[in-house]
C-alpha cells in the first residue's frame, strides 16, 4: 500500500451515501469537420445529461498518462483507483472471470477472437466481421473436440459474445505474461507469442505451448468463412489486487453486460450481477438493489463498439440511448454520481486513443460549472481540469463526505 492510499484509509469515514460510477466505454472523441466539427457526445440529442450538467462540474481525465493509448483493463483499473502502472492484468484473466470460468493457480488466460486472414496469412478482419455468437460457439466447440490437450496441458475454450472467446492453458509449469498474438491491426501477419520475461523457463514452455495450440486451431479452421483465424492477447496468471470494499470501504456491485467488464469488477472485490440486457434494465436493477450496495459500477458498451467501427452517428445513438434512459437512474438520484468512459475510442481513429476522455461530476457539494452541456469543449472549460483517472474513486468519495480533515 502506498503512503498516499494508506493516508485515505486513515481518513475514511463510514457513509450511507450511495455512489454510481457510470461508464460510456470509449466515449471521448474528436470533433470532426465532416460533421460540422462536433464529437458524437456533441452533436448528441441529450435533454437530461444537459439539465444534470447544471448542477454538476466537469473535466478530463488521463487513463494513464499523456500519450499512453490505454486497454479496457487498464482504462478500468484506474476507474477503480488502481494506478495501472503498479497494478496490471492480462486481458484473459479478466474475460475468463467475466464468463464465470474458476481459474486454478497456475492457469494461464487468453482473450481470444476469431478474425479473417487471406491465404498468406494476414489479417485482413480482426473481428472476422463481427460473427454472431452462435457461430463462435460452434468454432469453439470444433477448438475443443479437435484439440483437448498439447503436451499434457488442457485446452480449455469458452465463447464469449460475438467473435470473442477465451483460452484457458491448465498444466503444470506455466507461466506468463506473453506478448499478444496479436497484430493489433490489419494489414499484418499474426505476430508468435513470446514471453515477456525471456529468462523464465516456464514462459517459455508456456510460449511453446501456445505454439502448437496455434498450430493445430488454424488447420481445424482454415477452410471456414469469414473466422479462418484466431488471435490472443492478455496471456497471463491471475494476479492478487487489494480488495475494493477493504481499499475503499464500500460494498460494490457490478453492473456490466460484457464478460470482461464483469470479470475486472469481480477481480477487484465488486458483486457481479447477471441476467442484464439494456442500460434501462442496469438503471432499473440499480434502484432494486440501491440499499444492499454502497457503490455501483454501470457499464455500457455500445459506444465503445461503434467508435471502433468507425460510426459517427451510431456512436451518437448510442450516447442518446443513455440519455434517454437516465431519468430511470435518476429517480433514485445517488448522492455521487460520475460520468464518464475508460478511454476515447475516436471515430475518426477507428480505435483507442491516448486524448482525455470527459468527466461529470455531480453531489450536493460538486458546485456548479455554469455550464450548458455535459461534452469534450464544456469539460475542457470545468473546474476539476485535466487529471489522472485514479483519482476519480478518491474524488468520489471526498464528494460522499468520507474523508476526515488532515491534520490540525
Amino acid at each position: 500500500m502506498s503512503e498516499l492510499d494508506r493516508l485515505y484509509s486513515e481518513l475514511t469515514l463510514p457513509t450511507s451515501s450511495k455512489l454510481v460510477l457510470l461508464v460510456l466505454d470509449g466515449l471521448g472523441d474528436l470533433a470532426m469537420k465532416s460533421e460540422g466539427f462536433l464529437t458524437p457526445l456533441e452533436a448528441a440529442h441529450t435533454p437530461h445529461l444537459d439539465e444534470l450538467t447544471q448542477e454538476s462540474s466537469q473535466g478530463r481525465i488521463y487513463p494513464v498518462a499523456p500519450g499512453i493509448t490505454p486497454g479496457s483493463g487498464p482504462g478500468h483499473l484506474a476507474l477503480f483507483g488502481y494506478d495501472p502502472l503498479e497494478y496490471r492484468v492480462g486481458r484473459g484473466v479478466i474475460e475468463a472471470l467475466g464468463l464465470g470460468l474458476d481459474l486454478q493457480s497456475g492457469d494461464l488466460a487468453a482473450r481470444a477472437n476469431f478474425c479473417t486472414l487471406d491465404p498468406t496469412g494476414i489479417v485482413t478482419d480482426r473481428r472476422a466481421g463481427r460473427i454472431e455468437t452462435a457461430e463462435c460457439q460452434r468454432l469453439c466447440r470444433l477448438l475443443t473436440e479437435g484439440i483437448g490437450t498439447v503436451d499434457d496441458v488442457e485446452i480449455i475454450v469458452q465463447a464469449g459474445e460475438g467473435h470473442r472467446f477465451v483460452t484457458i492453458f491448465r498444466g503444470a509449469g506455466l507461466e506468463g505474461p506473453l506478448n499478444d498474438a496479436d497484430p493489433h491491426r490489419e494489414g499484418l501477419a499474426i505476430p508468435e507469442a513470446k514471453p515477456i520475461n525471456p529468462g523464465s523457463e516456464k514462459a517459455n514452455h508456456a510460449a511453446a505451448i501456445v505454439a502448437k495450440f496455434y498450430e493445430r486451431a488454424l488447420s481445424l479452421i482454415e477452410r471456414e468463412a469469414p473466422a479462418n483465424g484466431l488471435l490472443l492477447r492478455g496471456i497471463t496468471t491471475q494476479p492478487a489486487l487489494p480488495l475494493f470494499p477493504d481499499r475503499y470501504a464500500l460494498r460494490a456491485a457490478c453492473l456490466a453486460i460484457y464478460p470482461m467488464y464483469k470479470g475486472l469488477a469481480q477481480l477487484v472485490g465488486m458483486t457481479k450481477i447477471e441476467g442484464l440486457r439494456s442500460v434501462t434494465d442496469q438503471f432499473e436493477r440499480y434502484r432494486r438493489l440501491r440499499d444492499e450496495f454502497d457503490f455501483f459500477f454501470i457499464h455500457h458498451k455500445s459506444t465503445d463498439k461503434h467508435g471502433e467501427d468507425g460510426d459517427f452517428q451510431q456512436k451518437k445513438a448510442a450516447i442518446e440511448e443513455v440519455d434517454e434512459a437516465l431519468p430511470l437512474l435518476l429517480e433514485d438520484r445517488p448522492e455521487v454520481l460520475a460520468i464518464t468512459g475508460d478511454h476515447s475510442t475516436p471515430c475518426a481513429l477507428r480505435g483507442h486513443s491516448w486524448h482525455p476522455q470527459p468527466l461529470l461530476l455531480h453531489s450536493p457539494c460538486s458546485g456548479s460549472d455554469k455550464l450548458d452541456r455535459f461534452n469534450e469543449t464544456s469539460a475542457n472549460l470545468g473546474s476539476l481540469g485535466v487529471f489522472e483517472a485514479k483519482y476519480l474513486l478518491r474524488l468520489m468519495q471526498a464528494n460522499a463526505r468520507m474523508f476526515d480533515k488532515y491534520g490540525a
